[in-house]
């Protein structure tokens, strides 16, 4: 796999989608700390590390359990993810030209000098980076 960000992308966008309670992803820091955003933010109830095996023989692999949320009617809250940034089209953007996701209404997830952050936490902190998606 060459893009685990995007991987993670498409699990939540597809199990949104297909109206599922949770979504497991393949674990790392970086994909954790996306996870704490994306909760931070209420766009989904809340996430767990696991440590699972496929059988006995095989190691156990660390996976983020992550549990979406709807809305009282079961409407969707993520009504879009996208990725900006990928391994063959880096997109970096200075404090000053931050994008503002749905005019405000969406956030974008940035990874900085300072880490992970949202964009509006990026302006707030006067640094720029890497945008990794955006979420609405």
């Amino acid at each position: 796999m060459t893009d685990p960000i995007a991987d993670m992308v498409t699990r939540i966008r597809n199990a949104v989608q297909a109206r599922h309670q949770r979504v497991d992803v393949p674990a790392s820091r970086f994909k954790t700390e996306i996870a704490r955003i994306l909760e931070q933010e209420g766009y989904i109830q809340g996430f767990r590390l696991l440590e699972t095996a496929a059988d006995e023989d095989s190691p156990k692999r660390p996976t983020i359990r992550i549990h979406l949320k709807y809305g009282p009617r079961g409407e969707n809250v993520i009504s879009g993810l996208e990725r900006v940034s990928r391994p063959g089209r880096r997109v970096y953007l200075n404090r000053t030209s931050v994008p503002k996701v749905m005019g405000g209404l969406g956030t974008s997830i940035l990874t900085t000098s300072q880490g992970v952050m949202t964009g509006r936490d990026a302006v707030k902190a006067g640094v720029g980076g890497e945008v990794l998606c955006n979420i609405w």
